[in-house]
């Protein structure tokens, strides 16, 4: 497995009150062609696979059209007042906190493949560790979203964006480089799954660049091809 090719899934059921969903959808497609887009679901649920960057786009594309919601005006229906009453408490709770705050905070996401989350962690742990920033992740299955926030501003820099391309960069790079092999345990017996993992620690020192993570069924290897492929080659002899 190459990390080339990411899978979402997107509710459009918020906007089912203010647009057709299927011209909606023909719209996303036109925006982003490089994408595949599955069967629009009845519950408003559609599959996107593309490229990260891709994704980000389509989602840009999303937020816009959320935003246009609450200034077009044009229909005011409960959901759509709901939805313009949390902008607002939204936007005064911002205009509130930068006028307590002394420095100014930029707030910056990026979108990562779980897998390579866990690795840029495990061997490029400094990169989540930019001075004048605070950075969290939080993680939902196969995508984890990383947080990044300023700690405040120098002559006018944003280390902020500076870290967000900096994480871009180096997940760019592992995406091209980076293979994931599944190891599945036999059985569900504990001692099979201690033997796994006694295992794979003797190994560790001849695969340093290899991560193991484990799961109550499998353990998932992922390092560079060659040293994932002698990697599970060996523990499964």
């Amino acid at each position: 497995q190459v990390f080339l090719w990411v899978t979402s899934t997107l509710s459009m059921a918020v906007f089912r009150d203010h647009f057709v969903l299927e011209d909606l959808v023909a719209e996303m497609k036109k925006q982003s062609p490089a994408l595949n887009f599955g069967p629009l679901q009845p519950d408003g649920r559609i599959v996107v696979q593309g490229s990260f960057p891709a994704l980000r786009e389509l989602r840009e594309f999303l937020l816009l059209k959320a935003k246009s919601l609450s200034e077009g005006g044009k229909r005011e229906g409960k959901s759509h007042q709901r939805l313009r009453r949390k902008l607002r408490e939204h936007r005064g709770a911002t205009e509130m906190r930068n006028s307590v705050q002394e420095a100014h905070r930029e707030k910056h996401e990026v979108v990562l493949d779980t897998d390579i989350f866990l690795y840029m962690k495990s061997f490029l742990s400094r990169i989540f560790q930019a001075h004048d920033v605070v950075i969290s992740a939080v993680t939902d299955g196969d995508i984890t979203t990383v947080c990044i926030e300023g700690a405040g501003r120098k002559a006018g820099a944003d280390p902020g964006l500076r870290a967000k391309k900096m994480i871009e960069n180096c997940s760019v790079k592992f995406q091209e480089v980076l293979r994931k092999e599944r190891l599945c345990f036999q059985g569900p017996s504990r001692g099979e799954k201690e033997r796994y993992k006694h295992l794979c620690e003797r190994l560790r020192a001849r695969y340093p660049a290899v991560l193991i993570i484990p799961y109550d069924t499998h353990l998932d290897v992922v390092g560079s091809a060659a040293d994932v492929f002698e990697f599970t080659e060996e523990v499964r002899r």
